[in-house]
């Protein structure tokens, strides 16, 4: 993959400074991190799972107040960022407002690449982390991210089954939990994504013949592979820089989740959008994390709290985030004269192949002491979490040409979905 612009940023005493001027804000009102983080955890009421809300405040009532950093990746209000800020807000309510959050928008504290850094010096204690910018300290979590084509691509099914396989292949995989305790971080949802990646093109661009030689920016090995696999040229260009390279012609096109699309702001200047239910383009999803040194200073109930309302969590970012930007790319698109289809058959086999080869790939990576182990594991999980998805599909699937005109909000019911995906997945891994 070619380079443009080197995506880490600088770190060492900006880093320091940065911390010490959270610090310093903290100190103004409540506990200061620094507390959270001396403190001796683990102690206070337990509560049970299935705990009303009066029940958790009661439990709260003797604990003292606790305030913790934290960020969100969008502005305030955002379609983007509203897993993160009704998540953050059902923590405080149900706390009876014993536990708040100092929160930055718009990863004010630390860009993506650094957010594990921030955990680790105290400029963020809770944070959503992206392993995929650091392969060589997240090889595990890198090779999971790798493996994210397996999931069907469909906008209802697929999206359902994309944000529960992961996660439960996450947390009972030895090299991922030892990755992420060697880094000093505890992984409280491992892995969640924006929905399908698809391929925005400034030209219509669907078949091998038209997708040759085009130049696309793209995330990670896995997708520089697949666009290499269609006779193109993978670059890496930061976020904030897309717009302006799809607008000039930098780039032709950009492998990017329809969510990411709205909010980069890119699709009239690419609005010919090529996703395929059945050819997956490698996720770059990322992950919610908490510094292990402020796990370790809160009481118990705080702990269950946290892991108790990742339920609010997991469906806002289904139904706040994915499906309502679906609408609008696919509205977007057409009012831009552009259009949504699948590839064609011979693309489709391209990629196909491409994605054999990563699984190939994976079944000899090193990171994991039984490879062959992970890959049955991934490919049994996300086959069985389609089932799964499928059966809280009200209407099959639908197209994604026909998603702005079928899908109104509470046309789903996420309920019986994020139920047996808690319960499944995270429920066996709350804080006792």
């Amino acid at each position: 993959m070619r380079t443009l612009r080197a995506v880490r940023g600088p770190r060492g005493a900006l880093a320091a400074l940065s911390a010490l001027s959270v610090l310093a804000l903290s100190a103004c009102a409540g506990p200061t991190t620094a507390d959270v983080r001396q403190r001796r955890g683990g102690d206070g009421p337990s509560v049970p799972y299935g705990a009303t809300k009066e029940q958790y405040r009661a439990a709260f009532a003797d604990l003292p107040p606790l305030r913790l950093n934290t960020q969100s990746p969008s502005p305030k209000g955002s379609p983007s960022g509203k897993n993160v800020e009704d998540y953050l807000k059902a923590i405080t309510d149900w706390s009876g407002g014993k536990i708040t959050f100092e929160v930055a928008y718009a990863n004010a504290i630390a860009p993506p690449a650094e957010i594990d850094d921030a955990l680790l010096d105290g400029r963020l204690d809770l944070g959503q982390i992206l392993p995929i910018y650091e392969p060589s300290e997240y090889p595990a979590s890198a090779a999971l991210v790798k493996s994210s084509f397996v999931s069907n691509q469909a906008p209802l099914a697929g999206t359902l089954q994309s944000n529960a396989w992961p996660n439960e292949v996450a947390f009972r995989n030895p090299e991922i939990r030892a990755e992420y305790k060697r880094r000093g971080i505890v992984p409280i949802v491992p892995q969640y994504d924006s929905g399908a990646n698809a391929l925005f093109c400034r030209e219509p661009r669907r078949d091998m013949a038209g997708l040759k030689g085009m130049v696309s920016a793209a995330g990670g090995q896995a997708q520089a592979a697949e666009i290499e696999s269609l006779g193109g040229s993978a670059v890496t260009v930061p976020y904030t820089e897309l717009f302006e390279g799809l607008q000039r012609g930098t780039v032709d096109c950009s492998v990017s989740s329809l969510t990411v699309g709205v909010l980069g702001g890119f699709i009239p200047s690419a609005p010919h959008i090529t996703v395929d239910p059945a050819a997956g383009l490698a996720l770059a999803p990322g992950g919610m994390a908490i510094s292990q040194d402020a796990w370790n200073g809160l009481p118990k109930a705080a702990r269950q709290l946290m892991w108790d309302r990742l339920d609010i969590f997991l469906a806002s970012n289904i139904r706040d985030k994915i499906w309502p930007n679906i609408v609008k790319a696919v509205t977007i698109a057409k009012k831009s004269g552009g259009s949504v289809q699948p590839l064609a058959p011979d693309a489709r086999a391209a990629i196909a192949r491409a994605n054999a080869g990563l699984l190939r790939d994976l079944r000899r990576d090193k990171t994991f002491a039984d490879p062959e182990a992970f890959v049955r594991d991934v490919q049994g999980t996300s086959g069985a979490w389609l089932k799964t998805a499928r059966g809280f599909s009200p209407a099959g699937d639908v197209a994604y040409a026909d998603f702005d005109r079928w899908y109104k909000p509470g046309k789903v019911d996420l309920n019986a979905y994020v139920n047996t995906l808690y319960k499944q997945v995270f429920l066996p891994h709350r804080p006792s």
